[in-house]
């Protein structure tokens, strides 16, 4: 059926970009006074509003924590937030407005794979530089025929890579052999970690026994599961958002299917933990950015820090991917020695060994960081530090 209303944002926004380019914008990246405004281009409601509102206060946290030690050269940080209601088309509405309005220095944002690309060509004309906390697409940063996005940065792994380190933990750490995945045809983020997984665990030897899809919005999975247990798996992997995977989870226990569940950072939320219910998720496990009951100094520091500014919330790994996002973008505007978009996405481009909760970031020639996964095993409905995969 013909979208009138997607149309139209879509028309709109052509017609806003193609005017910006042709009058210029003179006043990009000079930010008045003695603020530098940050865009935030989040999921703060909608089907996963729990990813963007999560990066949302990472931000701010990061934003309070640099504007207290006296901002970036003397200017303070102000994020300018825009709810992309986790719609596609919302999202490139907001890049719009924080790009042509509101003359952001850069967006962070939005937190989904598909939202992020939608804003791609508003960001590129406006020499906007974008940060995706957890928009993990390969082609978010890279097209199709290998040239990059030059100002598509991201802070999280890419889904080849969660692909392949859940497959190479399942055949070489946990040992299975017959493996069964369940995609979400309706997402690029789960195919993509879908392919990769499948490719790497037949690679090790392993057997693909059964592959099913469901689409996002879908309560009832249980035929599709019934099938899937019939081929008697060893382990399934279910890429996915946590609306649909929590009920997954549950009724596939409920069905009998007692083997490992593993999944990637789309799992990472408080509401996977509502819908499974405690005792079905474990035996399940979750690739993740960070841990937050990782020993590690930084990782705890930013705990305590983050536990007192929300009223003694824990922080999962789409909070610490927020604050790491900004702290990202502060340092390259520091080396910049500008508000410029081209200047600070060069700094961007070079960044090398920044410490970071969520590990030490490096760009690569993708504009993709290299850094380490983090393995998360559930007991008892509570996501706990397993090991840490380095690239």
């Amino acid at each position: 059926m013909f979208n009138f209303r997607k149309f139209l944002l879509i028309f709109l926004a052509s017609c806003l970009v193609f005017f910006t380019a042709a009058c210029g914008n003179s006043e990009k990246g000079s930010s008045s006074g003695d603020t530098i405004k940050i865009g935030l281009n989040l999921e703060l409601s909608g089907q996963v509003a729990s990813y963007g509102s999560s990066a949302k206060e990472g931000a701010e946290l990061a934003v309070e924590e640099i504007n207290a030690k006296g901002g970036i050269d003397g200017k303070k940080l102000e994020l300018v937030t825009v709810d992309n209601k986790s719609d596609n088309s919302e999202s490139t509405s907001a890049a719009i407005k924080l790009t042509t309005q509101e003359k952001v220095v850069a967006i962070i944002g939005p937190a989904t794979s598909g939202a992020v690309m939608a804003e791609k060509d508003v960001a590129t004309e406006n020499k906007t530089p974008v940060i995706t906390p957890s928009g993990t697409n390969e082609r978010i940063t890279v097209n199709e025929d290998g040239s990059v996005n030059e100002y598509m940065f991201r802070t999280c792994f890419i889904d080849p890579f969660q692909g392949k380190i859940a497959a190479t933990f399942a055949a070489d750490e946990l040992k299975l052999k017959n493996a069964a995945i369940y995609t979400d045809n309706s997402s690029d983020y789960a195919k993509g970690l879908a392919a990769a997984f499948k490719e790497t665990f037949l690679e090790k030897g392993g057997k693909i026994v059964a592959e099913e899809a469901y689409a996002a919005k879908d309560t009832d999975f249980r035929s599709t599961l019934t099938r899937i247990k019939a081929a008697k798996p060893d382990v399934v992997f279910i890429p996915g958002y946590y609306e649909e995977v929590g009920l997954i989870i549950k009724q596939a226990r409920e069905l009998g299917i007692d083997v490992p569940l593993i999944g990637g950072d789309g799992w990472d939320s408080p509401t996977l933990v509502k819908l499974a219910g405690n005792e079905a998720l474990n035996n399940a496990y979750m690739l993740a950015h960070y841990a937050s009951d990782d020993p590690d100094e930084k990782i705890q520091s930013f705990v305590e820090a983050f536990k007192k500014k929300f009223n003694g919330k824990s922080p999962n790994g789409f909070n610490a991917l927020g604050y790491d996002s900004v702290y990202f973008l502060a340092d390259a505007i520091k080396r910049a020695g500008s508000l410029d978009g081209e200047k600070i996405k060069d700094a961007l481009e070079e960044t090398k060994g920044l410490e970071l909760v969520s590990g030490t970031l490096t760009v690569d020639e993708n504009h993709n960081p290299i850094k380490a996964v983090t393995i998360m095993k559930f007991e008892n409905g509570t996501a706990k530090f397993h090991s840490k995969v380095n690239p």
